[in-house]
């Protein structure tokens, strides 16, 4: 198990760019649209850059669902390679078997 210090700090990462998502698009779009005038695109960059730095989607660790592991994660499945082998070798996952041949 991951320590939960972790798994909580990535999940306040996860509610603060669910808040600020709308805000920060429309500040990108004013930002990226050469037709506004430079200093109207260059106050929306300086705005953007006072939103606190953990509402970026960018911070948001991909973490295995089971145990909260931030390494070997299958995007597809939400978890890792560890909890995944031990949810198929219990018989938990249908349609997957151990392989031998």
């Amino acid at each position: 198990m991951a320590k939960k210090s972790a798994v909580n700090r990535n999940e306040m990462v996860k509610k603060l760019v669910a808040q600020y998502a709308a805000k920060r698009e429309a500040l990108k779009a004013i930002a990226n649209d050469e037709n506004l005038p430079l200093e109207e695109r260059f106050d929306a960059r300086l705005k953007l850059a006072k939103l606190p730095r953990n509402s970026n989607a960018t911070r948001i660790r991909n973490r295995c669902e089971v145990t909260g592991r931030p390494r070997a994660y299958y995007r597809k499945l939400h978890m890792s390679r560890i909890a995944l082998r031990q949810l198929a070798n219990q018989g938990q996952i249908p349609g997957m078997t151990k392989a031998s041949w």
